[in-house]
Parts: C-alpha cells; sequence; structure tokens
C-alpha cells in the first residue's frame, strides 16, 4: 500500500470508522507530518484512545500493524524535506551494483503504480481538453521542466499554438498574459514543488484558463487548481527524483493526441520528412570505417 492510496482509504472508509478511529483518523490528516513520527501509544495517547485502538484503526485500513502504516506516513512527509535531508535517507544504495539494481526497481515500481492507480476517465478528460484547447501553455520549472520541454517538443507537432513556459528573462505571469478561458494550461510540478509554479497555475484559474495537473500524488498542492489530475509517482531516490514514471505518463498522454489527429499527422509527418531530407537534418550514412 502506497502513502497516497493510505488518505484516500482513510477518506473512503471514514463513514464506517468506530467513534475512536475517527478520532485517529481526523489526527492523521491533518496533522500527518506529526502522526508519522508517533509510536503507537503516543498517538492514542494525543487523541484520547488507547494503543490497541490505534493498531485496531491500522488493521480496518488494510495494514497488518502500526508500524507499516507509520511507513507511509513518513513516505508521505518526504516530500517536505530538504535535499540535505533527502541525502541521509539513501541507506538502500550500499554500492554501485546495489544501486543500480535499486534505481531500476523503484523505477519499475513507479511505472506499475501508474497502471494501477490511474483514473482512466482522468485521463481521457485530459486528451479531450487538449484537443480543444485554443492555445496550449505547458509550464514545469526547475527539474519539471525536462517534462515541459519533451512534452512541448512533440505537441508542437500535433497541434497548433503550443508555447513552453520558461523561466527566462520574462516571467512567468508575462508569458501568460494573453491566456483566455478559451485556452489550457498544462502544469508539470514534483516535489519539492516549485512556488513560482503553483502562483502562475493561480493566475492562470484567475483567468479562466483549463488547467491539468501532472504530478506525483492527489495530494500535491497543483490539484487545487487544476480541471484534470493525472498522477505518476516520482518515488524519492536519494537527492534527486526519478521521472521515468512522469515521462512514461507523458509518452502515453502524446501517443493518445496523436491517434485522435489521425491522418493529418501522417500527412504532416511526410512533410517533415521532405523538409528533413531536403536540408539534411538527420543522418544517413550507416557505413562503417
Amino acid at each position: 500500500m502506497k502513502y497516497v492510496d493510505l488518505i484516500k482509504v482513510i477518506r473512503k472508509k471514514y463513514n464506517k470508522l468506530s467513534k475512536g478511529h475517527k478520532l485517529i483518523a481526523d489526527f492523521i490528516m491533518k496533522h500527518y507530518d506529526t502522526a508519522a513520527f508517533m509510536t503507537a501509544a503516543t498517538l492514542g495517547n494525543t487523541v484520547g484512545v488507547s494503543e490497541s485502538t490505534v493498531v485496531r484503526f491500522a488493521n480496518a485500513l488494510g495494514y497488518s500493524g502500526y508500524r507499516e502504516l507509520q511507513k507511509d506516513l513518513q513516505e508521505l512527509i518526504k516530500n517536505k524535506l530538504t535535499t540535505v535531508q533527502r541525502i541521509s535517507l539513501s541507506t538502500d544504495f550500499t554500492d554501485y551494483k546495489n544501486t543500480l539494481r535499486e534505481v531500476i526497481k523503484k523505477d519499475i515500481d513507479n511505472i506499475e503504480n501508474i497502471l494501477n492507480d490511474i483514473d482512466y476517465n482522468a485521463f481521457h478528460e485530459a486528451v479531450d481538453i487538449t484537443l480543444k484547447a485554443k492555445h496550449i501553455y505547458i509550464l514545469g520549472l526547475r527539474s519539471s521542466s525536462f517534462l515541459a520541454g519533451y512534452l512541448g517538443f512533440y505537441l508542437k507537432f500535433l497541434l497548433q499554438n503550443v508555447k513552453v513556459i520558461s523561466a527566462g528573462p520574462n516571467d512567468v505571469f508575462e508569458q501568460l498574459l494573453k491566456a483566455s478561458e478559451d485556452d489550457l494550461i498544462i502544469g508539470i510540478s514534483y516535489p519539492r514543488y516549485s512556488k513560482r509554479t503553483l502562483e502562475a497555475l493561480d493566475y492562470g484559474k484567475e483567468k479562466g484558463c483549463n488547467i491539468i495537473s501532472i504530478t506525483d500524488s492527489l495530494m500535491s498542492p497543483t490539484t487545487q487548481y487544476a480541471d484534470s489530475v493525472l498522477v505518476a509517482s516520482s518515488n524519492m531516490l536519494s537527492f534527486i527524483d526519478s521521472l521515468v514514471a512522469p515521462m512514461s505518463l507523458i509518452n502515453a498522454f502524446i501517443i493518445s493526441i496523436g491517434i485522435e489527429k489521425g491522418e493529418y499527422l501522417t500527412s504532416y509527418f511526410k512533410d517533415l520528412e521532405k523538409i528533413w531530407r531536403k536540408y539534411d537534418v538527420y543522418s544517413t550514412n550507416n557505413n562503417k570505417d
């Protein structure tokens, strides 16, 4: 069970919980960063129930014990840690061989999480919103800028009026100045969430833009502005986050839009191939010396 699912399960089961369990649930949802480091006894004392009630609460959510629930809570708060603090968490990486194995395993887990948790209705809605938008602004700053640039590169082949917002001489607000209610902002943000990205999404929301959020969880601060949320976990890897799963999700998003463009896409790339050949854009010499 992943930490995002923990919050979802609490909310889903809340109405069926006992009075004591609801006290625990309320505290965790409001103070998960504090609860993550509390023992079962301390948590029980804080909300006024017994230690055994806390253990039974964990069981009611599908955990074998409180320690497993606590582990997911600790995963949740990692998004708040500084880079220096995150380095100290990389205890799995003891040597080169183990590091390679663990990193790839985490990437595989992140991609599998997409298949297990993706909201297909939200994905379909995001594709539909994108196809209908008059102008598309793609926003991703800091480490998310790589994802934004990649998405923008391919969407420009498929759609007109696609602009990637960059952290250049013009501030993000200036680049969004002409955005309107007919337009779309695709906001990409991963921990630690860029404050400027959130401010830009808020600005876009005020202007009436549709907003798609590509982020790591339903608890991401970007979701409060979004009309559609696409989730791909990044899973902490020492001082960096893995962007493999978000890239895979973006690939699926691009291909889905390409499928909808149909014959236009084929015709467009035929014209591009002529241009690429004429101006020798790609190497065609496969001979080896």
